[in-house]
């Protein structure tokens, strides 16, 4: 299967259309077979997490090369029939130029949306300044408009995940992203309902995407009504995934146990999944 399946021009358009109203769960796989499961059970999009992808290829977030990221995003495209937004971290370039470039780059992999990201990767600096990083976005908005339009650019201001978990400071960011150009804003870190109220308030009508990767107190219904518009779980997934794999390794390296396979899933379970899901997509 690959993109032509579902026209990318065809998910992108449903991706937007799910920016409009209402609140939806976007869960982020970290390859093919758990993009196929998650597209199983019913998401309508999904979203890729730089980190969950690293770790699988064991590198450290934000440690994967551009050219590694886009084979990434054509895999998932290509092996699914939802809207995939793109995990594009700073869009691996400093300047709007390159930022730019990698833009057009990801769009050719038929992804339905993308984010960029403030952070430089610099502890010392950890943001982009403010006219920078705007600059940086304007270019992500002129490479869409130049490839149709119809691509959602997502503005992340990450101002909570570098030490500086400054809300004024965030929100700022954020309206300064939408005059830039970003379809929809998000402010990962952002965990109380009054930190989500007024992050929603202050870019109306823009859609909000809240990041929850742990245990949350609030359910979907709940984090709709306080009006955002998408919700992603980042890498929590793949960490959910690694923390069993790493429980029952360790069980059995240090106690020669092996109760840490107790809440496997069934092997049965996963053969019948993919043998249905093979059949569906080589019949069409």
């Amino acid at each position: 299967m690959d993109a032509s399946t579902a026209s990318v021009a065809a998910k992108r358009r449903a991706f937007r259309e799910l920016h409009e109203s209402g609140c939806f769960a976007i869960p982020n796989p970290w390859d093919i077979g758990s993009a196929r499961w998650l597209q199983g059970l019913g998401f309508s999009a999904l979203a890729t997490t730089s980190s969950g992808f690293a770790w699988s290829r064991g590198h450290p977030d934000n440690g994967i090369t551009r050219d590694m990221a886009l084979a990434h995003f054509q895999e998932i495209v290509a092996a699914t029939d939802v809207p995939v937004n793109a995990d594009f971290e700073r869009g691996f370039a400093s300047d709007p130029e390159g930022v730019a470039q990698s833009v057009r780059l990801a769009l050719e992999t038929g992804v339905a949306g993308l984010s960029i990201e403030d952070s430089t990767g610099d502890e010392a600096h950890p943001l982009f300044d403010l006219d920078q990083a705007c600059e940086r976005m304007r270019a992500a908005r002129r490479a869409i408009d130049r490839a149709g339009g119809d691509a959602i650019l997502v503005g992340r201001a990450e101002c909570f995940l570098v030490g500086r978990p400054d809300l004024d400071e965030t929100i700022a960011r954020l309206k300064a992203y939408a005059n830039a150009g970003a379809d929809c804003l998000y402010a990962p870190g952002i965990r109380s309902r009054e930190q989500i109220q007024a992050v929603v308030g202050a870019v109306a009508p823009r859609p909000v995407n809240l990041l929850v990767g742990s245990t949350s107190v609030m359910t979907m219904s709940e984090i709709a009504e306080l009006g955002v518009r998408r919700v992603s779980v980042g890498g929590a997934m793949a960490r959910t995934a690694w923390g069993g794999f790493a429980r029952a390794a360790r069980l059995l390296a240090e106690q020669g146990s092996f109760d840490g396979f107790a809440d496997a899933a069934s092997g049965r379970e996963l053969n019948e999944f993919f043998a249905r899901d093979l059949a569906a997509r080589t019949s069409r």
